[in-house]
Order: C-alpha cells, then sequence, then structure tokens
C-alpha cells in the first residue's frame, strides 16, 4: 500500500473497532435491540484487521464478538466499566467465558476448548485456574496489536528469527532452481511443502529462499535449528507462535542447518506453511517436498557477477578477473558486497578484487586453523631440482586451473580429481613448511596450519564435521591449507574389526573427497611415508621427497640463512656445512647465535654459533661430534 492508502485503511480500521466496541458493550447492557436497529459496522476497505484474522484462523461470528470483547476492555475503559456492571461486581473490568455466553449472539461452548482456534493460537490466554465460566480471559498483546492496524514480529520471536530480504545478485543456476521452485508449487494443489535446500553455499540457498517468498508475495524469516527446543512443550510453543506469525505477517521459514535432527524433525511436523530447510546434506522427513542442490556459483557464472557487481562491461573485464574467479569459491552475496564496498574503480583493478576476497574470507578460517605469514621465496629453498621442479608444477596447476579445466574442458570429463593435493615428506626441518610458504607467497594467498589433534574426534561422526568446516572456509578464502603430521589421522587402514576401524575408515575417506574436490591446494605433511596406506597415496597429484640436505647443500643454506643486515665476521661456510643437521637446525642455530652476538655486542661469529651448535645438539640429545665442528674456534 503507499502511504495514503496505509492511512486510509487505518483511520477506517479504527472507526470499525471503535462501532465494534460499541455494539458489544450494548449488549453487555442488554441492548440487543439497540444493536439489532443500529447501523452495521462501517466497511474497510480491503477488510478490518478482525476481519482478517477471522479469516486466517476460522473464527466462528461468536468467536470474533469474543475477541472483539477481550481487545475493548483493554482499550476501551467504558467497555471494561460494562464488564463489571455486567457482572455486578465494580472490580470485575474484565471478560470472562460466563460473561460472552450470556451476551454474545450465537455463543457455543467449543470456544473455549484448547483445539479451537481462541486457545489454540493462543488469541486469548486464561489467567487465573478459575472454572472456564468464571476464569479471566485476556487478549494476547501481539493480536491486540495487531487488531488496532500495529502488524510486527511477535517479540517473543523476534531474539530467534532473522528477516532475509530479496538478493540484490543471483548466480545464474540459482535463477533457474527459483523458477523450477516457483513451477513446482504452482502445480502442486496440497498443502505447501518442506524444501529442503542442500550443497555448500548456505548463502545462495538463503537468497534462493528469499527470491521464491518475493514471488509468492511472502516475507521470510531464517530460524537457526540449533534454537529449535528438544522439549515437547517448548517446541509446541515455539511452532505455535511463528504459525501464527506465518498467518499475521504473510510469512514462510527458513530453517538454517539440520541439526540436531530429531527436534528439527519434529518440529517441520508441527508446523504448517512453506518452510525451507537449508543445510550441506538433506535429512529424512515424513512430511512431504522437494531437495535442491545449491552449491556456490562456477567460474564462469563468478565472471558474470563480478561484471555486475563491479557495474562494469563484462567484455571490458574479459580475463582481468579470471584468476578471481578460479581462485576463490565465493557466494553472489560476497561478491556483490565486495563489488558494493569497491565500486567500479574494482573493475580496473584486479588486484584490489583478489586482497578484498582474501580478505572476506579470514576472518572465518581464523577461528579454525593457524595463520602462517608466508614470507619465504624460491631463493630461500635449498632442494634438488627434481624437487623443485615439482612444487614449480604445483604452482602452474593452480595459476592455470581456469584455463585447463574450463576452457580446455578437463573439466567436463568429471570432477573427481579436480583438486590439487600434495604430500611433502621428509624429516623435520628440511623444508616442507618453507615449501607450502613460497606457493603461498608466489601465488598471492594466505597460508593456514590445521591442528590435526584439534579436528580429530573420539565421537563418531564429529571428525567429518571439523573437516568440512575447516574446507568450507577455506574454499570461501581460496587460502592454502596445511595439514602437519599428516599420518596421525591417514596412517596405514587396518582390516575392519569393529565400529571405530569402520568410522576411522570413513574419515580418511571423506577427507579424500574433499582434498579432491577443493579448489585450492590442500598440502599433508609426514615424516613417516611409509605410515601412509599407499592408497591414499595415489589419489594425491602431488607427493614431494624432502632429502636430508648433503653438505653442498647445507653450504648453500647457511649462505642465505642471515638477512644482510645482521653484522658477521670470519664465517667459513664450509666448515659449518660439516654440521650433519636439517636446514630446520641450521636457522635455530643461526638465529640462537645472532642473539648470542646481540649480547655480547660483537658480530655473529664461528664462536657464537658454535656456543648455538651446542645449544642444538642437547636439544635433540645427540652431541656433534668433533669432525664435525673441528676449526670452529
Amino acid at each position: 500500500m503507499s502511504t495514503s492508502a496505509d492511512e486510509t485503511w487505518t483511520a477506517a480500521n479504527q472507526a470499525s473497532l471503535v462501532a465494534g466496541f460499541d455494539r458489544v458493550r450494548r449488549l453487555l447492557g442488554g441492548h440487543a435491540e439497540d444493536v439489532q436497529q443500529s447501523s452495521e459496522t462501517p466497511p474497510v476497505p480491503g477488510g478490518s484487521a478482525l476481519e482478517r484474522l477471522g479469516d486466517l484462523f476460522g473464527l466462528s461470528p461468536f468467536e470474533r464478538e469474543l475477541l472483539l470483547l477481550c481487545a475493548g476492555v483493554e482499550m476501551d475503559a467504558r467497555l471494561a466499566q460494562a464488564c463489571a456492571e455486567a457482572q455486578g461486581r465494580p472490580g470485575a473490568t474484565f471478560v470472562t467465558f460466563g460473561l460472552a455466553l450470556g451476551a454474545l449472539a450465537e455463543p457455543h461452548w467449543s470456544a473455549i476448548t484448547p483445539v479451537r482456534p481462541l486457545r489454540r493460537w493462543r488469541l486469548i490466554e486464561l489467567v487465573d485456574d478459575a472454572q472456564l465460566t468464571s476464569a479471566r480471559l485476556r487478549i494476547d498483546e501481539r493480536v491486540l496489536h495487531f487488531l488496532a492496524g500495529v502488524n510486527y514480529l511477535d517479540i517473543r520471536l523476534q531474539p530467534l528469527l532473522r528477516p532475509v530480504s530479496e538478493p540484490a545478485l543471483m548466480a545464474g543456476a540459482h535463477v533457474t532452481t527459483v523458477e523450477r521452485i516457483i513451477a513446482e508449487l504452482e502445480s502442486e494443489h496440497a498443502s505447501p511443502p518442506v524444501l529442503q535446500l542442500d550443497g555448500d553455499d548456505h548463502m545462495g540457498q538463503e537468497d534462493i529462499a528469499a527470491a521464491v517468498a518475493t514471488r509468492l508475495g511472502l516475507r521470510l524469516f531464517a530460524l537457526s535449528a540449533i534454537d529449535i527446543p528438544a522439549t515437547l512443550h517448548e517446541l509446541d510453543v515455539l511452532a505455535v507462535l511463528w504459525q501464527r506469525e506465518m498467518h499475521l505477517l504473510d510469512a514462510a521459514l527458513l530453517i538454517a542447518g539440520n541439526q540436531p535432527a530429531e527436534p528439527l524433525q519434529r518440529f517441520v511436523q508441527h508446523v504448517e506453511g512453506l518452510v525451507f530447510i537449508s543445510a550441506p546434506d538433506a535429512v529424512p522427513l515424513d512430511r512431504g517436498g522437494g531437495r535442491y542442490s545449491v552449491n556456490k556459483p562456477a567460474s564462469s557464472d563468478q565472471k558474470r557477477l563480478w561484471a555486475q557487481a563491479l557495474e562494469a562491461d563484462p567484455a571490458r573485464i574479459n580475463g582481468q578477473l579470471d584468476g578471481v574467479a578460479a581462485q576463490f569459491r565465493l557466494s553472489a552475496r560476497h561478491i556483490d558486497a565486495i563489488g558494493r564496498d569497491l565500486g567500479p574503480v574494482g573493475a580496473t583493478d584486479s588486484n584490489t578484487v583478489w586482497q578484498a576476497c582474501r580478505d572476506l574470507g579470514s576472518a572465518r578460517i581464523d577461528e579454525l586453523a593457524q595463520r602462517i605469514e608466508p614470507a619465504a621465496g624460491w631463493s630461500d629453498l635449498v632442494l634438488p631440482a627434481a624437487q623443485m621442479d615439482i612444487l614449480h608444477q604445483i604452482a602452474a596447476h593452480l595459476r592455470h586451473r581456469l584455463k585447463v579445466y574450463e576452457e580446455w574442458g578437463f573439466a567436463r570429463r568429471g570432477a573427481r580429481g579436480l583438486g590439487i593435493g600434495a604430500l611433502f615428506t621428509g624429516e623435520s626441518g628440511t623444508g616442507k613448511t618453507m615449501a607450502a610458504e613460497v606457493l603461498a607467497n608466489e601465488l598471492q594467498l594466505d597460508l593456514y596450519r590445521v591442528d590435526l589433534s584439534a579436528v580429530v574426534s573420539k565421537y563418531i561422526g564429529e571428525t567429518e564435521k571439523n573437516l568440512r568446516r575447516v574446507f568450507d572456509a577455506a574454499e570461501e578464502s581460496g587460502v592454502v591449507l596445511l595439514f602437519d603430521e599428516a599420518d596421525a589421522l591417514f596412517g596405514k587402514r587396518s582390516e575392519v574389526k569393529d565400529s571405530h576401524d569402520r568410522y576411522a575408515n570413513i574419515e580418511v575417506s571423506y577427507l579424500l573427497q574433499r582434498m579432491e574436490a577443493y579448489r585450492g591446494l590442500a598440502v599433508l605433511t609426514t615424516n613417516h611415508k611409509a605410515a601412509l596406506d599407499p592408497a591414499f597415496q595415489r589419489r594425491l597429484r602431488f607427493i614431494v621427497a624432502f632429502p636430508f640436505p648433503d653438505q653442498a647443500q647445507r653450504e648453500s643454506i647457511w649462505r642465505g640463512v642471515f638477512p644482510s643486515s645482521v653484522p658477521t665476521h670470519g664465517l667459513d661456510y664450509a666448515k659449518l656445512a660439516r654440521l650433519d643437521v636439517t636446514g630446520g637446525n641450521i636457522r635455530n642455530i643461526a638465529l640462537n647465535a645472532a642473539f648470542i652476538a646481540a649480547e655480547t655486542g660483537g658480530p655473529v661469529n664461528m664462536a657464537a654459533l658454535l656456543r648455538a651448535a651446542r645449544g642444538e645438539a642437547a636439544k635433540r640429545e645427540r652431541p656433534f661430534t668433533d669432525a664435525e665442528t673441528r676449526g670452529w674456534v
């Protein structure tokens, strides 16, 4: 309605209420004849709030009058006084069922029963435990305001329900899903179904539900599944209050999540109307409905969304955002948000868009994994040529995924195996983590270490949930995932002897599945390659063995370990290279020697390095031989 139409309706509704109060007041005074002879209640364009309420909940004429009487004692002091006079008690300025039975037309006892609309939908409530005929009746405040023309979400539901607006931007595949749902709903003649929207794009699922609701002329509210009460009484109260709001507000419900499953299933059975469930997977329900897969937009769809969000000609930015679309799996809503922040300038600066995508996903992944600042570059790695070549191949696979998978058509041959998973094997300190840093730095991506001890759970099914959270967050932010000590979870799978063995294998299979579908780079590290199941190794695209450095490689590491600003004196790199240690040990010794030099006020020299090396040997519980340190000082 326009503002003027709203004002006209409000005035007419108010006049209708006043006339109704006057009518029931006369009935209470025993003037039924006057009521019959008086003029009818003035009409309200489109119907009064009372008429609409009566039609929505199927109220009989007597129930409508009873509801009007209960509203009147709250809004009209004269009507409250009339109740007291009719009951012969000065303080009885309230409604009882006995009073209504005796004064109002077409009375029926069933109106007060719990199965009739007045009490079933909590339009009125019994205030005390007196006999039904003498118990005080009070109209629910939410209903009272509705009759007065003020419509709002019940304050008891406001902490639980979130309004969802129609999206400004939608992926093409999601628009198609909206059209499918609308067509199927229009062909249905039964009660509205439960529509399950599953997949990895929870924002896209919400957008689809909002678009469908808007097309149907409904408002959409979202309820988190974890907020559905477990107790039957509380669940029933929530179901009743929601269904009442569904009618009063012309609304549909979106339930976000599907856990815990049992309260969700009971709640869905309790409520009527159109209900959406948004979750990664569908849940079994007795109530009928449809199931629709909703995943994040494909790279080609994302490029179109970026052009819209940045208000740019798609031809003008063609190619500039290919890397962004290939690296980050963002929902249409995220793309729209970045576009609003950057404006048209973003269309001319793909680096700005890239950084905005990184920043967007960092908050979510920060809760699940440890960020590592990737400072190392290719020159910091000292590895044989074969290993360096494989690392460069990994970087190339990430850079050119869109061209190979989409433009050259490899993705059309099947989605399995398109993820880029790598296994780095070798002793501690041989450069596995540094190599992951180098790749992240080269690709301008964030690097996150996943603590497997925090991911693995003794409770069946929890490990998969934890892994899902990690990968879902990583998909959005396009990060490099580093799973340290992978053999803790992915060791050789034994013969299944009990349920725990079976579920352990399920956990491994789930991780493999997510790695094969992950559009970023997932790196697993292990000190014990032999402990990993060969079947697991075969499903990884790259395996890089990090060897223990030989003397020439150690000398190269020593020559590059000190920043140029560190004061050094008399360092003999050939002698230092005789120390039989890994690159990680060398970096530790160099750092400790720098602190020793800072404390003494001199440069880093061989004496400081010898002292630091002895400290490192104590950690390893293996002293260095005389041959390794001969001639240092």
